[in-house]
C-alpha cells in the first residue's frame, strides 16, 4: 500500500508540459587551438547561471599554462581521457587522469590545467558555474585563435578581461 505525504506538492504538475524549455537547433561551434569546444547552453540563456559545452580536445590538446578563474567548472568525460593538474591549498599539485564515465569538479579559484596527454581524441560535457566569465573568454578565444597564431599580449589581455589568471606551465 503506497502512502501519500499530504503536506508536499507532488512532484509532476500537469502544467509543467507547458513551461518554456530552451532548445539549441544547430550548437555552434568555436575552435580555439587544438580544441572544439560545441556549446550547449550560453549563460544568457541560463541568467548567469551556467555555460555549458561539449569539449573535444585533440591529442596534444588543453590548457597551455596553470590558470585559475572564480567559476567552478565539472568535467563529465564521455570518450578518452583528460589528465588534469591541481594545485591544492597546501601548494602540491597532483596529476590525475580521468577516463570515460568519470567526473571531475574543480572549486573555483583552484589552480588547474586539463590536457589530452593520449594519442586519441578526448571529449567531456563541461559546465562552468557562474557561466559569463567562462563563456566570455572561450568566445574571446576563439575569436583571436581565428587570426592566426596571437601574440602572448593578445592571451593575457583576453584572459585578463574574463577573470582568467595565468599561473605558468604545468609541472612536468
Amino acid at each position: 500500500m503506497m502512502l501519500l505525504d499530504m503536506d508536499r506538492l507532488p512532484v509532476y504538475l500537469g502544467h509543467m508540459d507547458m513551461l518554456p524549455v530552451e532548445t539549441i537547433p544547430v550548437p555552434e561551434k568555436l575552435q580555439i587551438g587544438l580544441d572544439e569546444a560545441i556549446v550547449l547552453s550560453t549563460s544568457t540563456q541560463t541568467n548567469g547561471d551556467f555555460f555549458a559545452l561539449e569539449l573535444h580536445m585533440a591529442p596534444g590538446g588543453g590548457a597551455p599554462v596553470m590558470h585559475s578563474h572564480a567559476p567552478s567548472e565539472v568535467y563529465r568525460v564521455l570518450s578518452g581521457q583528460f589528465t588534469f593538474y591541481v594545485t591544492h591549498a597546501d601548494g602540491r599539485t597532483t596529476r590525475r587522469t580521468a577516463g570515460a564515465g568519470e567526473t571531475v569538479t574543480l572549486a573555483g579559484d583552484t589552480p588547474h590545467t586539463i590536457r589530452n596527454e593520449t594519442s586519441d581524441t578526448a571529449v567531456a560535457f563541461c559546465v562552468h558555474a557562474p557561466g559569463a566569465a567562462m563563456e566570455g573568454f572561450t568566445r574571446a578565444a576563439a575569436a583571436l585563435a581565428a587570426t592566426g597564431t596571437p601574440s602572448m599580449d593578445d592571451v593575457l589581455a583576453v584572459a585578463h578581461a574574463n577573470g582568467i589568471r595565468l599561473l605558468g606551465p604545468a609541472p612536468a
